[in-house]
């Protein structure tokens, strides 16, 4: 398996995997910074998707929590779209799709969206720190912490 290296950390990914990214995993790059900020690096070095939702939420939390000013967030916003291009955008379909997701696997709306986000840009893997760990959703999502790995 190929391996993402950076100056203090190894991360596994396999050559078919196409990730997506929750939100919580951008914060990480943002300004929570910690022991899970080279690991977050790293995942989004390697490339992604993300969706409009998710960088919503994180100009949101960016601001709210981190109480970063509007060109620092606005600056943190076009670095994760240069790394991970082309954010999915969030419609009717992806809506319809995310209120099922919620109803079967008893998911919040919002985090049925990444989820509905992800499977919509069939991706392989979603990183999130809040969702669960270990589940696949549809036979082709895997749902990843990568804090827990």
């Amino acid at each position: 398996m190929p391996y993402l290296q950076t100056s203090h950390l190894t991360v596994k990914m396999r050559m078919s995997d196409r990730a997506f990214f929750d939100t919580n995993i951008l914060i990480y790059m943002l300004g929570q910074r910690d022991n899970r900020t080279p690991k977050a690096e790293a995942l989004l070095a390697s490339g992604g998707i993300v969706s409009d939702q998710v960088l919503n939420e994180l100009a949101s939390v960016a601001r709210r929590k981190l109480q970063m000013a509007w060109p620092d967030v606005t600056a943190a916003l076009g670095a994760i779209k240069i790394l991970c291009p082309s954010p999915l955008p969030i419609t009717v379909e992806t809506h319809d799709a995310a209120v099922r997701l919620a109803a079967r696997h008893g998911y919040h709306i919002y985090d049925a969206l990444v989820v509905a986000a992800a499977l919509e840009a069939d991706c392989t893997v979603l990183y999130s720190e809040d969702l669960h760990a270990g589940q696949v959703i549809d036979g082709r999502l895997a749902i990843r912490n990568p804090f827990a790995e």
